[in-house]
């Protein structure tokens, strides 16, 4: 985002702030291109921001067995395979660290969370918009010449159930981490992109355009109703937002055998952990991963109650996830 170019910003502008043009682009897509038919086994990976979605897609994304959209298909995300066809695409890019400082590199080629652009520009209540969303998915798989979809999207969380209408036969990840360190980085990353966004004006827009409201200068609480703590800048708040969701997803899918709950600490200390993960995912290609795993000293006060409520919530996630892998 800190080296985006004039004309760069000017056709992200064009591309991503006009629900106009997004449709625009979906329906050419979709006129131009004809879907393949693909085995519709697609993996979704969802969950707080900070939890090990984006390593999990990373590593997912290396068994060469899924499409995924990419910094490639940017800023026409809505057609991957029109935007494809134009030549000054296809230059290569290094490696760079991405925006948020956490050692994770990226290119053009690598697969990033641009999908929720689809859910902001069509109405997930409408029947239409689930056969769209099955349509641009096949479109996606297309484009890469895969038959296996795989996504990371942070915010289909609140959204599961839909999406295993949609394709009765995906899987779901859910990652997890120690709830008070996943809350201490959600806040050290509100902080930084809010403090990026007031030097860089593209940083905020950008985010805004691509849907990104999980922390920073957009920020969009996924729980809003009667929390407790409303300050954004208090670690309490990021605590209890990490409580309510993933309260709510245990208690509405700790028996769903498509959705895996996913411990980040087990991740980064267990390869057997891993290969459970592959087996779920049906993922042909067994191969090792390197999981870092980053802990920080966390020395701001919490709530008491609400910190106990959580931890004790985490270990009924790994309690609930270690049953699952012996049935």
């Amino acid at each position: 985002m800190d080296n985006y170019s004039w004309l760069q910003k000017k056709i992200h502008k064009i591309a991503l702030s006009s629900q106009f043009m997004r449709e625009i682009t979906f329906d050419v897509e979709r006129a131009l291109f004809t879907s393949i038919q693909d085995s519709n086994e697609h993996l979704f990976i969802c969950g707080l921001a900070r939890s090990g979605t984006t390593v999990l897609l990373n590593s997912l994304y290396h068994s060469n067995e899924f499409a995924s959209l990419s910094y490639q298909d940017m800023p026409f995300v809505l057609a991957p395979n029109l935007w494809s066809k134009m030549s000054f695409l296809k230059k290569e890019t290094p490696y760079i660290e991405r925006a948020h400082g956490d050692g994770i590199e990226i290119s053009l080629r690598s697969p990033e969370a641009f999908e929720e652009v689809f859910w902001r520009t069509f109405d997930e209540t409408e029947i239409s918009t689930e056969k769209k969303f099955a349509n641009y998915v096949h479109r996606i798989n297309q484009r890469y010449q895969k038959n296996r979809y795989l996504s990371k999207n942070n915010q289909n969380i609140n959204r599961l159930n839909l999406i295993l209408k949609i394709f009765p036969t995906a899987k779901i990840l859910i990652p997890f981490r120690l709830p008070l360190q996943h809350s201490y980085s959600l806040l050290n990353q509100h902080k930084k992109f809010i403090h990026k966004s007031k030097t860089n004006r593209f940083i905020s827009d950008y985010m805004k355009w691509t849907c990104h409201t999980e922390f920073g200068p957009n920020y969009e609480p996924l729980h809003n109703i009667d929390i407790k703590h409303t300050n954004f800048l208090e670690i309490n708040h990021w605590l209890e937002q990490w409580f309510l969701t993933y309260e709510r997803c245990f208690k509405l899918h700790q028996k769903n055998k498509r959705i895996k709950f996913v411990c980040f600490e087990k991740l980064c200390s267990d390869n057997n952990y891993w290969k459970n993960i592959l087996k779920f995912s049906k993922v042909k290609t067994k191969f090792p991963f390197d999981f870092v795993r980053a802990t920080k000293s966390v020395e701001i006060r919490c709530d008491k109650k609400l910190f106990t409520k959580s931890e004790d919530l985490y270990e009924q996630l790994n309690i609930s996830d270690q049953s699952r892998m012996k049935n």
